[in-house]
């Protein structure tokens, strides 16, 4: 049976029981069956046991006189006598690989064999019948038996875990914070934050307990407007220390699928982000968005399924669980391989938009003026922008996150709403910024591009009437570089060209200089 592993795993992953879809580091040793077929030992003794149990003394007979015992006859037909010829053969059908006995008459091993003189007595010699029994060829079977393109995990390191990163190979909060600051312009706080809680975070992965103390994660919930960088962040975080990441959204959520995916879903995006490794993805990062949108449903009386109930389904897995996660897939069935991964030393930031919390900080800002020379006036407030960052957890509490959640997310920090100035800055400062993605496909075509300083403050101003952050300038700019993307290529004797306010206004056009 070993002869027919598979070969070209490498030893490297592990095999699933195709009973029980558990894999080799929870069933055990495997067997080896042609058709790269393994089952545990467990499923295979449960297997023995039933047909022994069930079939038995009918198998046992057969190993003992094959020829008297089993005759095997079509269904609704009688046994002709006068076909018998008392051979080790007599009446077994012999197909490709495959020998049914869904029809099998069963004669008592010792009564005489019938004589073409006697009369059929069927209700006399047979005693049982196999139901729909057969025997299968299994040497006949070549390929993967009907499960192309099976997932497969990495086998799990014996001893202790490698973390990711060594201790000495963390990079400083301030290292980590100048790294950021290359790519995502502004929001210093939630920078700095960020910094110096991954920077706990992997250094408890790498050292565990130091002196018997136990340090906790330091999971994250960030709050800000729409196109404010809360995504950007994560991602360039991820990029740049080079550690699995997850993005998934909380929108699509469910308690136990009810209509989208389930709660452990999270995970399992996050073990195919590191390669299905285990070991990898215990220590990476999941970002769940829109996390708002699984607040409490106000004033309802039908079960909360993509609510309040997906909340406390969360709770385990921020706070540090053994989850059984889908392998390659997004809800668990019989057909998907399983594997547990313990959830103790991911780290989970949160992000949402939050949209009318800055009226529940109003009301609770003005509930607290009073009267006198240091009194702070009613109405203040209401048209701060940055009303966010007085956030606190009863803020978020009253907006429908129940507390046992708010709980788990000990680090709370806010982002800033974008301005005229910052939308400038992202426009040009970054290292992929728009205007420098655009520079670069022009400059395949060996054509140079500029932007008039009016031109960009008119870009942020239109981008600031949409109301959607940073994913407006991208927008905008697809706009009015589309006529100058389809019309430069065709002249080749362009070779510069400057967008300037009046062209961005609809009022004139692009200024085009040609080559000497």
């Amino acid at each position: 049976m070993g002869d027919n592993v598979n070969k070209n795993d490498g030893g490297e992953y592990e095999e699933f029981c195709m009973m029980c879809r558990r894999p080799e580091s929870l069933a055990g040793k495997m067997l080896h069956l042609p058709g790269n077929i393994h089952v545990c030992s467990h499923c295979m003794d449960s297997m023995t046991k039933l047909i022994d149990e069930n079939y038995g003394d009918i198998l046992n007979g057969a190993m003992t006189n094959p020829s008297a015992f089993m005759r095997i006859t079509p269904m609704n037909q009688t046994v002709d006598p006068s076909a018998v010829d008392g051979t080790a053969d007599d009446g077994i059908v012999k197909g490709a690989g495959v020998t049914d006995l869904a029809a099998t008459e069963v004669e008592d091993p010792e009564s005489p064999t019938e004589t073409p003189d006697q009369e059929a007595a069927p209700q006399d010699t047979v005693k049982k019948a196999i139901p729909r029994f057969s025997f299968i060829n299994l040497a006949d079977m070549s390929g993967d038996f009907g499960f192309p393109g099976r997932a497969k995990v990495k086998k799990r390191s014996k001893g202790e875990r490698k973390p990711l990163l060594a201790l000495e190979d963390i990079p400083a909060p301030h290292k980590i914070k100048a790294m950021l600051d290359e790519y995502v312009v502004g929001q210093e706080h939630a920078k700095k934050v960020m910094s110096v809680a991954v920077y706990n975070h992997y250094k408890r992965v790498a050292t565990g307990t130091t002196d018997n103390i136990e340090i906790e994660k330091s999971n994250m919930l960030m709050i800000g407007p729409t196109g404010c960088g809360k995504t950007y962040l994560v991602k360039t975080l991820a990029r740049l220390l080079d550690v699995p990441l997850a993005i998934t959204d909380a929108t699509s959520l469910t308690e136990a699928g009810y209509i989208g995916d389930d709660i452990e879903s999270v995970v399992s995006k996050l073990l195919t982000a590191a390669g299905n490794d285990v070991d990898k993805a215990e220590q990476g990062i999941i970002f769940i968005d829109e996390i708002d949108k699984i607040a409490k449903k106000k004033e309802t009386h039908s079960r909360d399924v993509s609510g309040e109930s997906v909340q406390q389904g969360m709770l385990k897995l921020l706070e540090g669980a053994d989850i059984e996660v889908p392998i390659g897939a997004s809800s668990k069935n019989a057909m998907v391989p399983t594997t547990t991964i313990n959830t103790s030393n991911i780290l989970f930031i949160c992000g949402g938009a939050f949209p009318g919390l800055e009226e529940i900080i109003e009301d609770r800002i003005n509930k607290q003026t009073s009267i006198g020379f240091n009194a702070e006036l009613k109405g203040k407030f209401n048209k701060d922008k940055n009303i966010l960052s007085k956030v606190t957890t009863e803020d978020i509490r009253k907006y429908g996150m129940i507390p046992e959640f708010v709980g788990r997310l000990p680090m709370i920090y806010t982002l800033e709403g974008l301005d005229k100035d910052m939308l400038v800055q992202i426009l040009k400062e970054p290292k992929n910024a728009i205007l420098k993605q655009y520079q670069k496909l022009l400059e395949l075509d060996e054509v140079k591009l500029c932007f008039d300083e009016d031109a960009l403050e008119t870009i942020a101003e239109k981008a600031m009437e949409r109301e959607t952050g940073a994913r407006a300038l991208r927008s905008i700019i697809d706009e009015f570089m589309l006529d100058i993307m389809y019309e430069i290529p065709k002249d080749d004797n362009i070779g510069c060209v400057t967008i300037t306010k009046a062209y961005i206004e609809g009022k004139g056009a692009p200024l085009i200089e040609l080559r000497a």
